[in-house]
């Protein structure tokens, strides 16, 4: 089985599902496509009564870079945009939260903004030795509205959170595991092996007994941070029209645009 769309797969290994990011010529930058099926996948997957487990990773090089520019500067004109992008985000997190299988993330490079919170919002999360997470979200203006504030205070503790949403500085992949973001580094040619071979050893865990596990967490997750998680939600959105933030993405957005294409030498 294999279920494929111009922005993401689900493809099947026996009884595990993977789903790739799929806009490597982007980082898997997070397109407003990209962002509706991520909305979407994990209900689909829910429904599919052969799956048992899943893994989560991103093609070539990246795992995620986080907000596509174009998307994100669409959302400063578009309030329309605005309003649909804080549902998906809050979809996003309350589907990843109760999807009933277990979903390993296969980090496989650079995890920032949504990206890094797309890969803490699973049950495991391998990660290989040169990839890095890191939530820029204050950086460049935004409140840390997509998963930032209501994940990472269940994973570290409340100090290692505000140094990094803070300052969106990288988290390394040995500074991940040490600081409880991730579970181990894998060299990064072996790391699609051993993710699919630990999802596999989910999937033949008693299903009833590890699902009802699962949702009991779940039901924990989502009394702990559903506060959090709507005021970081109305926060954000306040802050996609902010003037530092307008600011910021142009100037980035215009920086990566002279990067891709050079003026020519005379």
């Amino acid at each position: 089985m294999s279920k494929v769309s111009s922005v993401l797969t689900v493809a099947a290994d026996g009884d595990v599902r993977i789903v790739t990011l799929n806009r490597p010529d982007r980082l898997n930058g997070v397109s407003e496509e990209l962002h509706r099926r991520l909305s979407e996948v994990w209900r689909e997957l829910a429904d599919d009564t052969k799956a048992r487990a899943v893994v989560l990773t991103g093609a070539g090089r990246a795992f995620s870079a986080g907000g596509d520019f174009d998307h994100l500067l669409r959302h400063h004109t578009d309030p329309e945009l605005r309003e649909r992008s804080i549902r998906i985000d809050r979809t996003i997190q309350t589907e990843m939260i109760r999807f009933p299988l277990p979903v390993i993330a296969a980090v496989n490079g650079p995890a920032v903004g949504l990206g890094c919170s797309l890969a803490l919002a699973c049950d495991l999360v391998l990660i290989a030795e040169d990839a890095y997470f890191a939530d820029p979200h204050v950086s460049v203006g935004l409140v840390a509205g997509d998963g930032g504030v209501t994940l990472w205070p269940l994973l570290t503790s409340l100090l290692r959170v505000k140094e990094y949403l803070f300052t969106g500085d990288r988290i390394p992949a040995a500074k991940a595991v040490e600081f409880g973001l991730a579970n181990r580094t894998v060299p990064p040619d072996d790391l699609m092996r051993e993710a699919l071979a630990l999802a596999h050893r989910l999937a033949a865990q008693p299903a009833e007994a590890l699902r009802a596990t699962k949702l009991a967490l779940a039901a924990v997750v989502e009394q702990v941070s559903r506060g959090g998680m709507e005021a970081a939600l109305m926060a954000e959105r306040a802050t996609m029209t902010n003037p530092d933030h307008i600011r910021i993405i142009t100037d980035l957005a215009a920086r990566a645009e002279r990067r891709a294409n050079p003026p020519e030498e005379r």
